[in-house]
């Protein structure tokens, strides 16, 4: 892969943000972003445990969803302040995905302030995600092509960022906003997965209080290198052609792929994961073949 570093400030104003940033559809790194925050000392996993510890709540592990269940299945469940006592004292896996906290720590939200840069925030899904220090993310875009910004908490965190033009490189799946599932963004096999080596992306390190405007549908992947937690503020896109390509995606593409995943589960997946590798194959013919 080739990796670049992002731009990084310390701080931007809203205009330079939308010239550079937004309307380039360009990734930014904006450091110590949420200490400008009057309660942001409440931003840690130990003010979330005392809070919301005896809330339930999903986890998922770094495995590729079983293929007999819905894609977005849990692997178990576990106490909040369980959970968070589990990655802090070992090498976990288990993270929490999409903690909505307007339904599950409202309380929360009165501890920051939507950012003056411009974008028109859907302020009904402020969402956390959390992560022990083995915990990964698949590689992949978010089905309903919004932008972010995505503000990190506690530990270490790293992640790569692809926009749309490389996704013959990636091995995407086909009806999917992921990859194929055996490729390792850690440790990258480029004899199995040759196209890989000319994807060309972002390589960001984040650490606490850090945030980072992710275009809509950029490809990230997100690996926890500390026990640690991020908040996700979005704004759906508010261009006709993309939001029209967002209803596909949300309504057509993901209900045909989990139609077929019901119907023909493992045979389906493999079908795709195939697929997959035969179209970014044939894509790195032709441009090996153009460079030539």
């Amino acid at each position: 892969m080739i990796l670049e570093n992002v731009d990084v400030v310390h701080d931007i104003r809203k205009e330079d943000f939308q010239k550079n940033y937004f309307k380039k559809h360009k990734p930014l790194l904006i450091k110590n972003f949420a200490s400008r925050w009057d309660a942001y000392d409440k931003w840690n996993l130990a003010y979330i445990r005392e809070k919301a510890g005896d809330q339930e709540v999903p986890l998922y592990d770094n495995k590729p969803a079983d293929a007999s269940k819905s894609s977005d299945a849990p692997v178990t469940h576990m106490k909040m302040k369980e959970y968070i006592d589990t990655i802090k004292s070992k090498p976990s896996d288990l993270r929490i995905f999409f903690y909505i906290i307007t339904d599950r720590l409202p309380e929360l939200l009165k501890n920051f302030a939507y950012p003056d840069l411009g974008m028109k925030f859907f302020k009904r899904l402020p969402t956390l995600f959390f992560g022990g220090s083995e915990a990964h993310v698949l590689m992949h875009y978010d089905v309903d092509l919004g932008d972010f910004l995505h503000i990190h908490f506690e530990g270490k965190k790293r992640i790569l960022l692809f926009d749309q033009k490389q996704s013959p490189f990636l091995y995407k799946v086909p009806l999917s906003v992921h990859t194929i599932y055996d490729v390792d963004f850690e440790n990258p096999d480029y004899e199995k997965f040759p196209a890989l080596q000319y994807a060309k992306g972002y390589e960001i390190f984040m650490e606490h209080g850090d945030a980072l405007f992710i275009p809509g549908a950029f490809w990230h992947f997100n690996r926890y290198l500390e026990p640690g937690f991020s908040l996700s503020l979005r704004a759906l896109p508010n261009k006709p052609k993309v939001f029209a390509s967002m209803l596909y995606h949300v309504f057509i593409m993901r209900y045909t792929d989990k139609l077929l995943r019901k119907m023909f589960k493992a045979k389906w997946v493999n079908y795709k994961q195939k697929w997959a590798y035969e179209k970014s194959s044939k894509a790195l013919k032709k441009y090996v073949k153009n460079k030539q």
